[in-house]
Order: structure tokens, then sequence, then C-alpha cells
């Protein structure tokens, strides 16, 4: 079943950062879809079978911080 999972995240201050997100989230297995908004500071994660766990892991390997 498809998911969709909004993660606050902190750390993100350019366009540089985003990416970093956003290849980290849709690197993890099961990801269909990562946007991630910089003025927000969020990322909308589409997934089938992805846990928080796993995502926050990502951002963490990325350097930033789910909140």
């Amino acid at each position: 079943m498809m998911a969709k999972t909004h993660l606050k995240i902190e750390g993100m201050t350019c366009q540089h950062c985003v990416s970093h997100v956003t290849e980290a989230l849709e690197a993890v297995p099961g990801v269909t879809s990562a946007k991630v908004n910089l003025k927000k500071g969020e990322a909308v994660v589409k997934s089938e079978d992805t846990s928080l766990e796993q995502l926050s892991a990502a951002v963490s390997s990325a350097g930033y911080q789910v909140v």
C-alpha cells in the first residue's frame, strides 16, 4: 500500500541541501518519490512499506535531522 509521509527537517540552508536530502530519501528501498521543500523545511515522501526510522536514518546520513 502506498503511504505519504511528511517529515520536518532541520539544517537545510540551500538547494544543495535539498538535493542531498532528496537523493538520500529516494535511495531508501520502497520510496517512489521525495519532494523536499527548503522554505517549509520539510519533505513529503511517497513509499511502500517504509518505516519512519528508515526515512529518518537516510536524512541523518545526509547530514540533517528529522524533528
